[in-house]
Order: C-alpha cells, then sequence, then structure tokens
C-alpha cells in the first residue's frame, strides 16, 4: 500500500474507494448508491463510517485497506474526552484551494500555578464566557493550557485540581520535568491531556510516561528540524504515535524562521510524503511575553499578528495568553474563514422567517440563503424594529447579486418559493420588497407572481427608512 499511501487524497479516484465497498447498493448510508457515496467520500463531503456494512466482519480487510487509502497525510491526532475532545491535523494538502482543510486550529489559554486561585478562576470564566456569533456561527475558544512556573509538583497538582473542578475544557499540561507532569496527571488522567513537552533531555523518562497513560504528546526541539525529526522516529519506533510538533515559534525579527520552519514540515509530509513529519504543528505565540521588555499593549499587538501568520501557515493548534476580545476574535474569524469549505458558501436553510409580531398587513420581503447576507440583513430588520415577513431563497449560497448574475435568484424561483412556502396565506395584500441589487428582476416578477414589486435599498441598513416611508404602499 506504500504507493496508495503517496497518493494524497486529490489524487484518490471514486473508483479506488468504490471497490473497496460492499458494492451492495443498500442506501444505509443515505446516498442512492455506492458509486455515489463513494464520490463524496473523495470530495470530503462523508465518511466511511457513514457505511454501516462496511463495519462487518465480512468487509474488515477491505476497510484496513480504506483506511489505509484515506488517511491524512498528516495524522489526526486528539486530546479530551467524550464530547469535549480536540482533533488536530487531519490534513491532506499543502494548500486550502488544493482540498477543504480539515479540524480548525484549537486556541488555549494559559493557566499557570503561580497565579492566585481568584485569578486561576476569573480567567477560566472568562475562557468559558468568551463567544462570539459570527454569521450565525457561535465562535468560542477551545482548550486550557496548564504551565508549570513555580516547577513545584504540588502547586502545580493543585493548579490542575482547580481547573478540574471548575470545567470540563481539554487540557495541555505543559512542563518539561516528567515528575511536574506525573503530578498533573495523578488529578487529571482520564481527562486525556495533551502532554507538553518531551525534549532531547528528558525523552525516555517522559515517554515512558506517556506510554503509561496513553497521552498525546508535544515533541519540541525549537530551532532544530533535524532533531525533531529524529526525536519522532525514536518515539514512534517506541510505540508512541500520537505526536505533535513543536518546531518553535520566534517573533519579532524571527518570525520568517517560525513560517519557514512550519512551511518546510508541511512541505515534507505533503509533498515529499514524510511520515516523521506528518504529524500535527503546535504554535506558541504566547512567546511573545518571553522575549524582550515591551509594554503589554505591544506583547498584545505581536501576539495577535504572530497568531494570525500562524493559523495561515499550518498551526494546528495555538497556545495564547491575552484574553482582550480585539487580540482573540479576528483570529476566531480568520479561522472560521479559513476552514470553510471554498467549494460550498456558507449558507442558512431556505424559509419564512418571522420577525416582530407581524400581522396579515405586513411587509414581505426577499434575500438569497447566502449567511453574511441573510444575518446582515436579520441584524437591520432587528435594529429597524421592523414586524414583516422575510423570505429567505435559496440561491446556493450565494449574494443576491451573484445569485442574480448567475441565474440562481429569478422571478420563476421567487414565484416558486412565494408558492411553495404558502405565502399568499401570510398576508392579505400582494406587495413583494425585493432588493435594489435584484431591481431588474421587478418587472418579470410581477408577471410570474402577480404580486406588484417594491425595489428596496441597495443597502439593507435602509430597510428602516423605506419602511416608514412607503409602507404601506398606496395604491397608483
Amino acid at each position: 500500500m506504500e504507493k496508495e499511501h503517496k497518493k494524497g487524497i486529490r489524487e484518490i479516484s471514486p473508483i479506488d474507494v468504490y471497490k473497496l465497498l460492499p458494492r451492495t447498493n443498500c442506501g444505509e448510508c443515505g446516498e442512492a448508491n455506492c458509486m455515489a457515496f463513494a464520490t463524496k467520500v473523495v470530495n470530503g463531503e462523508t465518511s466511511i463510517v457513514n457505511c454501516p456494512p462496511l463495519y462487518t466482519q465480512k468487509y474488515s480487510k477491505e476497510l484496513d485497506k480504506l483506511e489505509e487509502l484515506l488517511a491524512p497525510l498528516v495524522q489526526s491526532v486528539s486530546f479530551g474526552t467524550g464530547g469535549n475532545a480536540i482533533t488536530i491535523g487531519g490534513k491532506h494538502v499543502l494548500f486550502r484551494h488544493e482540498f477543504t482543510y480539515q479540524n480548525p486550529t484549537p486556541i488555549a489559554i494559559d493557566l499557570s500555578d503561580d497565579m492566585a486561585p481568584d485569578v486561576i478562576s476569573a480567567r477560566i470564566k472568562r475562557v468559558i464566557d468568551f463567544s462570539y456569533t459570527y454569521i450565525g456561527r457561535p465562535l468560542k475558544l477551545d482548550s486550557l493550557a496548564l504551565r508549570s512556573v513555580t516547577k513545584d509538583p504540588t502547586r502545580f497538582r493543585e493548579l490542575v485540581q482547580i481547573v478540574c473542578n471548575s470545567c470540563q475544557i481539554p487540557l495541555i499540561l505543559c512542563s518539561t520535568e516528567p515528575d511536574i507532569i506525573a503530578a498533573g496527571l495523578s488529578v487529571c488522567a482520564e481527562r486525556k491531556p495533551l502532554i507538553f513537552a518531551i525534549t532531547k533531555e528528558n525523552w525516555e523518562t517522559m515517554g515512558e510516561l506517556v506510554l503509561r497513560y496513553s497521552c498525546p504528546v508535544v515533541v519540541s526541539a525549537p530551532g532544530d528540524l533535524s532533531l525533531l525529526r529524529s526525536l519522532v522516529k525514536t518515539l514512534k519506533e517506541w510505540g508512541i504515535d500520537q505526536m505533535v510538533l513543536d518546531p518553535g515559534t520566534y517573533h519579532s525579527d524571527q518570525i520568517g524562521k517560525t513560517i519557514f520552519q512550519n512551511t518546510a514540515i508541511r512541505k515534507a509530509a505533503c509533498k515529499d510524503f514524510d511520515p516523521l513529519f506528518g504529524y500535527p504543528i503546535l504554535g506558541t505565540p504566547i512567546s511573545v511575553w518571553n522575549g524582550q521588555e515591551l509594554s503589554e499593549e505591544l506583547n498584545r499587538w505581536q501576539e495577535a499578528y504572530l497568531a494570525s501568520m500562524l493559523i495561515t501557515r499550518y498551526a494546528d493548534l495555538l497556545i495564547m495568553h491575552s484574553l482582550e476580545g480585539w487580540v482573540l476574535l479576528p483570529q476566531l474569524i480568520w479561522r472560521f474563514g479559513i476552514y470553510t469549505d471554498p467549494r460550498k458558501p456558507v449558507s442558512v436553510d431556505p424559509g419564512v422567517r418571522t420577525f416582530g409580531n407581524p400581522d396579515k398587513n405586513s411587509p414581505v420581503l426577499i434575500t438569497s440563503n447566502y449567511a453574511l447576507t441573510f444575518f446582515t440583513v436579520e441584524s437591520d430588520i432587528k435594529t429597524a424594529k421592523i414586524d414583516c415577513f422575510l423570505i429567505v431563497i435559496d440561491t446556493g449560497g450565494l449574494s443576491v447579486e451573484a445569485a442574480v448574475a448567475g441565474r440562481y435568484l429569478s422571478a420563476v424561483k421567487i414565484a416558486d418559493s412565494i408558492r411553495d412556502m404558502n405565502v399568499g396565506d401570510l398576508v392579505i395584500h400582494r406587495y413583494l420588497i425585493i432588493p435594489g441589487l435584484a431591481a431588474r428582476l421587478s418587472g418579470e416578477t410581477e408577471e410570474e407572481t402577480g404580486w406588484r414589486v417594491l425595489v428596496g435599498p441597495r443597502d439593507s441598513s435602509g430597510i428602516g427608512q423605506m419602511i416608514r416611508e412607503r409602507w404601506p404602499p398606496t395604491e397608483e
């Protein structure tokens, strides 16, 4: 299977997958036949776990071959348990345009054992409460990195205990001292934390600890990729396979070194098919706080732009210190954009949305189901405090202007939506407000629907003023 392992998922044909499926066309996967399922597997739209027959004893050999065939060039690594578990890595390609990136980069916020208990509790609460809804998707922080600063196993165990009593967030235990990590694991081993880190100095003792507790581990060799690869090879031969790579995160005038190292590792995995570099990469923007003495404000700025660069250049996990919204929110939004499937616009479900307390005389508006368009319109309607009905038309996730140009939003589509959604039963009038960017559809829409069309503003922020000035419409 060496040749197949070196293919990369973009070179796998649906036929390659189809040959290893049961080929019974049973439909248990939800697809019409096995070939349709195979095509979706190759495109990353579904997983082989959705084929129940494949997981019976009869097809065990085929399952093994499929798992090897479809294995990502960058291995997946998980830490945490149950519904709180985090999976990182799992990348098939070097560049996002080649294939959708999997497993968005988690952001871990640090806690240290020299902090007072009330400070620890306050930071935990801020991490848990940090949330922002972006085009209908909640953006949150993901993990806590617990650092041993005092180098006292007892203090570190107390920190871990406080955190375990406070939340179920996945944990990273940070120390190069095996006795300190052992103290932390004595409290939280069942939560399968990520251990940071194995180095050339501690690899044997820390490796034994990792094998004993079956936890994933960070392998650290800052600035030395040859040493990093050697450590991975040794640990792999020793039976440790859940590893994360730490090549070192450099900042200020050495940012280029950080980007070069991350790129070299990922290219080795995805282009040269080097399995020893086929592991997730850790980025530590928190390292800016260990540099030259700068103001806290400048440190936060450095941490913010370094985090953005690391998300862009192959970091599969970040450890950060700042909790300010202006530092973290851009990272969450940037991450969302990078890890959104570029083949599929972010969309919402079509249908009729009700705002306020509309009655039979309330206005009826239409928009596309592109998420950014919808949530912008929704926000402007709520801000203007309008009681209305909003018809969300399935435009394939395209914005109004693009949908009109591509005929995904047309007079016929509007007429069909009004009929299928029974919009006529909601109001007694027959007036429809269409977006200003769809103004050219007004005449055709009146002919297709029998409704009178009012052309709304090009920018939805003007909806409130339009309704105040032109609703209800006067008969001409």
